[in-house]
């Protein structure tokens, strides 16, 4: 297995650690024994087939899904038992796979929605200026940032792919999360548009500690620093990106070139 770099872990408090996680359904295991550390701002990339447990992981720690045992903490709090909305209010939010949106409102009712849901709990949360009367300014700086002003008043149904990932990510961002999970932000974009919509992201998620699920190698390669590869539920190489991506076990199970 590739070893951890000490400065993702060892040398900082970590803001997100998952310590023996444990997933079952009946006798499918997702997660097993997953012990996961991760320092502040740092930009993790979570890679391995489908199925290989990348996603239950994301929604372990955002509260869509629970452990069958262990403990899941971001920044010291507990987030193991809590609901969805709780985890965002704490300061976790996600994008997904296939954007989740309101598709009869419009984007900037989408972000308002999402502002709406941290800024009813900001006198028990850390990022106190997303009152109820700075929701406006908060949503329309995030249009501005994610080049959205165009269709602000444009129903979520009626766009593009591309724009309708950059949706998801917008509104996850707009709470001004200290830890983001994008869950294949490049998805379903093409080529073309992959590395745009990616430095985007990453431009405006500047100072969040940011975890993505990726198939693309060339947008691991490029945009993380940190790979966690994940097979049959487990981890199987953790550390820098060419380590990881050299490593022979990973190259076999994830990659899926035969070594045999």
């Amino acid at each position: 297995m590739v070893a951890r770099r000490a400065a993702e872990g060892d040398n900082v408090n970590p803001i997100l650690v998952a310590t023996g996680v444990n997933r079952s359904f009946g006798a499918v295991v997702a997660a097993a024994d997953l012990n996961v550390a991760v320092a502040p701002e740092s930009i993790v990339g979570l890679i391995g087939a489908n199925g290989a447990g990348k996603t239950t992981f994301i929604n372990m720690v955002t509260g869509y899904l629970k452990p069958s045992s262990g403990s899941i903490r971001c920044d010291g709090r507990e987030l193991t038992a809590l609901e969805p909305r709780r985890v965002t209010q704490l300061g976790v939010s996600r994008s997904f796979q296939i954007p989740q949106l309101f598709n009869t409102l419009s984007v900037r009712e989408n972000l308002l929605v999402a502002v709406g849901i941290v800024a009813a709990a900001a006198h028990a949360w850390a990022h106190s200026d997303l009152s109820p009367g700075r929701a406006g300014t908060a949503t329309d700086e995030m249009l501005e940032r994610f080049g959205l002003g165009s269709y602000r008043d444009r129903p979520a149904g009626l766009l593009p792919e591309g724009v309708r990932k950059l949706l998801d990510v917008a509104m996850a961002l707009v709470v001004k999360p200290r830890v983001l999970l994008l869950d294949e932000p490049t998805s379903g974009v093409s080529a073309d548009e992959k590395f745009a919509i990616m430095d985007l992201v990453m431009g405006a998620a500047r100072g969040v500690t940011v975890l993505f699920v990726e198939h693309d190698m060339d947008i691991v390669g490029r945009y993380a620093r940190r790979v966690l590869a994940f097979a049959d539920g487990r981890i199987i190489a953790d550390g820098e990106p060419a380590a990881v991506l050299a490593d022979a076990e990973v190259r076999r199970y994830v990659i899926g070139e035969d070594h045999a």
